[in-house]
């Protein structure tokens, strides 16, 4: 056991805030990709990885649902981060000095309201903690980040304003994942079971595919399709419900799908977190 979690990019990155919440007595292990993250689990680099799957204002995060089904790992827990963006600038530098404001595009274009009060030009950085730590590497006092706290706090950066963010209520969901499987029931509210499939070439397939859910009174809390093998006509469903497959209503409604289906394959079950209400 390595007491590792891997995530996708630098230290003080959202992901990196994901680590600390879900698993603070890991040590976070930053890799270059999605795919690299996925990989030091498999090599035993790490134990298990925090893999980002949808933003509540973006949507799904391009890539992560065509790379479960391959990964060889299982999903055993979800994570919930606000994501608060902060002002950092360089220790003792006020807010009255700052011109300019560097970050990711997507958070530039999630505090336009704070940086036009404040007639702050917009910097694009490669990503958020990536920012944060080319601001405390320029030196240039007149330049500030856009980022987390904990991007401060690792970087050696002041924090101007908090949560300066447009909405309030912007919301990254994350999977933690781990090379063996844990089916236990476990957690205080509930369970969450997440799977893909793809339906049997049939008329109204998918239809016949989701009426188990229904009649059996299951809630599926996500449905996303996309293309598999660079086929238009290949689709494949990745789908999130709650409940434990061998509760007997989930049984059933599996059961169903089952028929409907030319694949099906069960990424995780795992403890429904209560920060989805």
């Amino acid at each position: 056991m390595t007491n590792r979690i891997a995530f996708q990019g630098e230290l003080g990155a959202y992901s990196h805030q994901a680590c600390r919440d879900a698993r603070p007595d890991m040590e976070a292990l930053p890799c270059r990709t999605f795919e690299d993250a996925i990989e030091a689990v498999r090599s035993g680099e790490a134990d298990l990885a925090m893999l980002p799957v949808e933003n509540s204002t973006y949507g799904r995060v391009a890539d992560i649902h065509s790379l479960l089904p391959h990964s060889g790992l299982n999903i055993v827990g979800e994570a919930f981060v606000r994501v608060h963006i902060n002002l950092l600038a360089l220790p003792g530098v006020p807010l009255e000095k700052i011109e300019k404001a560097m970050t990711h595009t997507v958070l530039l274009g999630q505090c336009r309201k704070f940086l036009s009060e404040h007639g702050i030009a917009r910097l694009t950085g490669a990503d958020t903690a990536g920012s944060a730590r080319q601001v405390a590497e320029m030196g240039k006092p007149e330049i500030a980040a856009l980022a987390s706290e904990l991007a401060g706090e690792i970087y050696g950066l002041d924090v101007l304003a908090r949560h300066i963010e447009d909405q309030g209520n912007n919301t990254t969901r994350f999977l933690v994942m781990s090379p063996q499987a844990n089916h236990e029931r476990r957690g205080d509210h509930g369970m969450m079971t997440t799977f893909v499939f793809q339906v049997r070439n049939i008329p109204a397939a998918l239809y016949k595919a989701m009426g188990g859910f229904a009649t059996n009174g299951i809630n599926m809390t996500k449905l996303e399709s996309y293309m598999v093998g660079g086929s238009f006509t290949a689709t494949q469903f990745y789908a999130d419900i709650e409940g434990h497959p061998e509760d007997p209503a989930v049984k059933r409604a599996l059961e169903e799908l089952d028929y409907f289906t030319e694949y099906l394959e069960i990424l995780g079950v795992y403890p429904r977190d209560p920060r989805r209400d």
